[in-house]
């Protein structure tokens, strides 16, 4: 029996839908479905259940796919071990990260990978949403914050911050706050995310702490584009140091609280690479993890 149709069952299954599993594959539903019709015909028995409004496994096809997950992932994983074997990493390479860090971070560094590894596809899904990463099939995810309780692995790829900062033209113009309270009296740019839209905390050298709440008139869900609408002058922003290090180097923003943390919901932030609890990483996953440690300090 073929793995590749097995394969194809389990992700219909998952995802409740030939379309999903078609798009994720860049192939045509109707290929999705003939694979499946070829496995009932095989197996003598109907797997899944079709209306026009949803797509559902049969009695059978539930028992059907609880016995065969794990065998299916067991075979994946074994092809694996034996391909890891070459000592080249090859196949697909299916990547998460969030919108604004993958362009800022992870777009930039595909050209040196690539030309590292060029039997590796790299597949990038960039969204702001945490990916189920099985049910997607995601080798590696990177996530930003702090990471839920899961049965998840995780390694630190670097510790992250945050920044309250303005154009020069902004500061001239409205004047330069001079405590974390004279914020609520400028315009700050807001993220649309608990916490980010109505209030900012933050943490003096004596470890002492305030919340301070902040209002404005322009809200954007997109850490790139409040960067760029801070740098046209349009108000204050809280943004991470990965993002507007260059920017502070170069002077297009300013720092306005040097000598405080600033954070909107936690301190203590970093950037994780996250996978699947598995008893074998593949190579594949290996060398990209290695790869961006030693590109991302």
């Amino acid at each position: 029996m073929d793995l590749s149709v097995l394969q194809t069952f389990v992700d219909v299954v998952k995802r409740g839908s030939f379309a999903a599993v078609a798009r994720e594959r860049n192939i045509d539903p109707s290929s999705v479905s003939r694979a499946i019709a070829g496995l009932e015909a095989e197996l003598g028995i109907r797997l899944l259940q079709r209306t026009t409004r949803k797509l559902s496994p049969t009695e059978a096809g539930m028992t059907y796919f609880q016995r065969i997950e794990p065998l299916v992932e067991e075979m994946q994983q074994a092809i694996a071990v034996a391909t890891d074997i070459s000592g080249q990493p090859k196949g697909t390479l299916r990547i998460t990260a969030s919108v604004s860090f993958g362009l800022k971070c992870v777009v930039p560094l595909l050209p040196d990978f690539r030309a590292m590894y060029p039997d590796l596809t790299v597949d990038l899904l960039l969204t702001d949403t945490n990916v189920d990463l099985f049910s997607e099939r995601i080798d590696l995810a990177i996530r930003l914050g702090l990471l839920a309780d899961s049965t998840l692995i995780a390694q630190r790829l670097m510790q992250t911050h945050y920044i309250v900062c303005a154009s020069p033209q902004y500061l001239k113009q409205w004047g330069h706050p001079k405590t974390p309270r004279d914020i609520e009296n400028h315009n700050c740019l807001l993220f649309p995310l608990a916490g980010f839209r109505s209030r900012w905390r933050f943490r003096n050298r004596a470890q002492e702490e305030c919340e301070v709440f902040v209002q404005g008139n322009t809200v954007i869900s997109n850490a790139i584009a409040l960067q760029q609408c801070a740098i046209a002058g349009l108000g204050l922003a809280l943004l991470p140091n990965w993002l507007i290090g260059d920017d502070l180097h170069t002077g297009t923003l300013v720092n306005v609280f040097p000598d405080h943390d600033v954070a909107a919901t936690e301190f203590d932030t970093a950037a994780w690479l996250v996978y699947p609890s598995r008893t074998y990483v593949p190579l594949k996953v290996r060398v990209f993890i290695d790869f961006l440690k030693q590109a991302i300090k």
